[in-house]
């Protein structure tokens, strides 16, 4: 497992298009149909990460509150399933009814979409307001497996409470760190 950092691109920066399968139902899904309420947290996540799998409970719990906010989430994974098998679409779908996930779960076979965000690991995440403007990435909290750092989502809770109240988001935003994404090349 590579321990990288995620990519901290430009705030203001607009949220790439996509059109992608969802792993429950092959529906395809774009960016302007999960768009909307006070903004949309775009997770690039994994099944197979340690470091997505210390956070998984916390996402559920997240979604779960802030969808109720108007906060709109979708989660994509665009891992090599070829060397990869627990990131294929199937076990994405297993994991995201195991976890009761109440928002869309595409995947990226062809990784364009991970590369047109700029996403470097799972997870990262990428927090835009209602215009599709990046307003925050990066971390989830300071949790760690094996650190003593609370998992309670803190950084991106705070980010989501400032966007739904129309305040101003902390500019001081620590990068994500997890697995690297698994590249087809």
């Amino acid at each position: 497992m590579a321990r990288v950092e995620s990519k901290m691109i430009d705030l203001g920066s607009e949220a790439p298009d996509f059109f992608l399968p969802e792993v429950r139902n092959n529906e395809k899904i774009g960016l302007y149909d999960v768009l909307g309420g006070h903004g949309l947290l775009v997770m690039f996540i994994s099944r197979h990460c340690t470091f997505v799998q210390h956070i998984k409970k916390q996402i559920t719990q997240l979604s779960t509150e802030y969808l109720e906010k108007g906060i709109r989430f979708v989660a994509i994974s665009a891992n090599d399933v070829v060397n990869y098998p627990d990131d294929h679409p199937k076990k994405l779908a297993e994991m995201a009814e195991e976890e009761g996930w109440k928002f869309p779960f595409l995947f990226d076979e062809s990784q364009d979409v991970a590369r047109s965000y700029e996403a470097t690991c799972t997870p990262d995440f990428f927090l835009y307001d209602k215009k599709a403007r990046l307003v925050y990435r990066g971390q989830l909290d300071g949790s760690r497996p094996g650190n003593d750092v609370p998992n309670d989502g803190k950084d991106l809770r705070s980010a989501m409470d400032a966007l739904i109240k129309g305040h101003k988001i902390n500019l001081d935003q620590r990068p994500s760190i997890g697995c690297n994404i698994k590249w087809n090349d």
